[in-house]
């Protein structure tokens, strides 16, 4: 008798449980992108002003006789053919091209992200 009781009380119990209705499971799925890395815009070129002098003939003499005469700027002077002051031209133009680009790249990147924002914020 015992056992019957337990039984029935067990049955009873668990059809409580069925005579709820189950909801069902609502699953979202939204696709963000992650935010891009931008890295920091490189410092400003800080470039120092340069006293060009070209020494003719006539400057060196002049410097020479300074010099003998304890008169001359401790300085070192430097000499370029033409073909190395055009290396030197050319190489600063390439300088000046590969940091405009950069910028050009970063720039693009830095809008590209602003747009998502904008764009997440509209909505």
């Amino acid at each position: 008798m015992r056992n019957l009781i337990l039984i029935s009380l067990t049955v009873v119990l668990a059809s409580c449980s069925m005579l709820q209705s189950v909801k069902p499971v609502q699953v979202k799925t939204i696709a963000e992108r992650s935010p891009i890395y931008h890295p920091p815009l490189p410092y400003p070129m800080s470039l120092s002003s340069v006293d060009w002098e070209v020494m003719t003939p006539t400057t060196m003499q002049e410097y020479l006789d300074n010099l003998e005469a304890g008169n001359a700027p401790k300085r070192a002077f430097y000499s370029l053919s033409s073909k190395e002051y055009e290396n030197l031209s050319m190489d600063m133009a390439e300088i000046t091209r590969y940091t405009k680009d950069i910028l050009s790249i970063i720039k693009y990147y830095r809008e590209l992200d602003q747009r998502e924002v904008n764009q997440v914020e509209s909505n």
